[in-house]
C-alpha cells in the first residue's frame, strides 16, 4: 500500500470536519454542529478550501509581498487541482491548529512535520472521506521535492529583472530622474539623494524593471500596493507616477513610526518596512524592547530582524507575523545608507 503521509485524526481531540456527524459530539460542540459533513462536494460548491498552518520556512511565510513555504506551495497546487481558491490562516501553535481543525474552522491542517510522518504532514479530520480520497489519489511523493525545488528557484534567481544602469551618470548627476526625486521628496521632507539611493537599490534606475513577485517600475511597486495608492496598474512603470506613488507610500509608513523622534532612525525603519513589511519590523521592535534594548534605534532592531528566521524568535508570543527572511531586509537598509553617503559626498543637495 502506497504511504502518503496523510493523517486521519482518530482521537476525540482531532475528530474534525466543518460540520459534525450526528454520531459524534465533542465536549466543545453543540448538537447543531453535528448534522452534516462539510466534505469535498461542499468545498467545491463554496469555491474555497481553508487550510490552517503555522508560520515557518517550511510551512508559510510572507516574502517580498508574496507567500512562500513548501507546504503552502503544495497545498496551492492541490487547491488548483480541485479548482478552488486557497485561504491560509496562521495559528499560534499546534494546539490552536488542532482545536480549530476539530471545531470545523478549516478543511486541512498543514505542518512541516508530524510525529512518525515523513510527508506531507497534513491533517484531515474524520468525516472528510471524499477530500481524503481525492488528496490520496492526487498526491505523489515527488511532489514535495518538486515544491522545494520551485521555492529554491524563486529564492535564488535574481529578485528583479532589470537593465543595469551606472550608479551615477556623471559627477553631480545621479540619474535621469533626479528632477522627479527632488520634486516628490520635498512633499515628504526627505533628502532627494536618499530617495535616489533607494531607487537604485530597487531597480538600478530601470523603469521597466520587474521582480519575480510582480513588483514593477523604478521603485518596485506591487500591483496590490498600486491599487492601495490609487496608482492605475497600466501606469505602474511610468517614472513620474511610480515615484509619486512610492513617496506617498513612504509618507504613509513614516506616519506609522512618528513616535521615533530621530529622523534618521525613523527613515531606517521606513526603509526596512518598505522592503520587509511593516508588521515584521514591528515584531522585531517588540522583541528589541522586551530584551531592554532600544526599539527606536535601527542597529538594535536590525539584530531582531535577523533573528526572526530562528524558531525561538518567530514563535515567540510577542511575534504576531511569524517567520521572516530578515537578512535581505537588513542588507537592503545597509546598502541604501551606504549609497546615500556616497551621494552626499558627490552630489550637492
Amino acid at each position: 500500500m502506497k504511504y502518503f503521509g496523510i493523517f486521519v485524526l482518530f482521537f476525540p481531540l482531532f475528530l474534525a470536519c466543518n460540520q459534525r456527524q450526528e454520531s459524534v459530539v465533542l465536549p466543545w460542540q453543540s448538537e447543531a454542529d453535528t448534522t452534516s459533513v462539510f466534505d469535498l462536494h461542499q468545498i467545491e460548491q463554496s469555491g474555497e478550501m481553508i487550510a490552517l498552518t503555522l508560520s515557518g520556512p517550511d510551512t508559510y511565510y510572507d516574502y517580498q509581498g508574496c507567500h512562500l513555504g513548501v507546504q503552502f506551495l503544495l497545498c496551492q497546487q492541490f487547491a488548483s487541482h480541485l479548482g478552488v481558491r486557497l485561504r491560509m490562516e496562521v495559528c499560534r501553535d499546534t494546539t490552536e491548529l488542532q482545536k480549530r481543525l476539530a471545531a470545523g474552522d478549516a478543511d486541512l491542517g498543514l505542518l512541516a512535520e508530524w510525529p512518525d510522518s515523513l510527508v506531507p504532514g497534513w491533517l484531515i479530520g474524520q468525516g472528510k472521506t471524499a477530500l481524503q480520497q481525492e488528496l490520496m489519489a492526487w498526491y505523489e511523493p515527488q511532489m514535495l521535492d518538486q515544491a522545494r525545488q520551485t521555492e529554491r528557484q524563486m529564492l535564488t534567481r535574481p529578485r528583479v529583472v532589470r537593465r543595469v544602469h551606472a550608479p551615477m551618470l556623471r559627477r553631480g548627476v545621479i540619474s535621469l530622474y533626479d528632477d522627479l526625486f527632488k520634486r516628490y521628496s520635498r512633499g515628504i521632507g526627505w533628502d532627494w539623494r536618499l530617495l535616489a539611493a533607494q531607487c537604485y537599490q530597487e531597480s538600478t534606475f530601470d523603469p521597466e524593471a520587474t521582480s519575480w513577485a510582480g513588483a514593477k517600475g523604478l521603485m518596485q511597486i506591487m500591483p496590490k500596493t498600486a491599487d492601495h495608492l490609487n496608482l492605475p496598474r497600466d501606469l505602474i512603470t511610468d517614472p513620474e507616477q511610480n515615484i509619486a506613488a512610492a513617496t506617498r507610500y513612504l509618507h504613509e509608513l513614516e506616519r506609522e513610526f512618528n513616535y521615533i523622534h530621530d529622523r534618521t532612525e525613523r527613515q531606517n525603519m521606513v526603509l526596512a518596512a518598505y522592503n520587509g513589511g511593516i508588521f515584521h519590523v514591528q515584531d522585531a521592535m517588540r522583541l528589541t524592547e522586551r530584551d531592554h534594548r532600544n526599539a527606536q534605534r535601527w542597529e538594535d532592531v536590525r539584530t531582531y530582524v535577523l533573528r526572526l528566521k530562528d524558531p525561538q524568535y518567530y514563535q515567540d508570543s510577542l511575534v504576531l507575523y511569524g517567520y521572516m527572511r530578515g537578512n535581505e531586509t537588513a542588507d537592503y537598509v545597509d546598502r541604501i545608507r551606504n549609497r546615500y553617503q556616497q551621494y552626499i559626498r558627490q552630489v550637492p543637495q
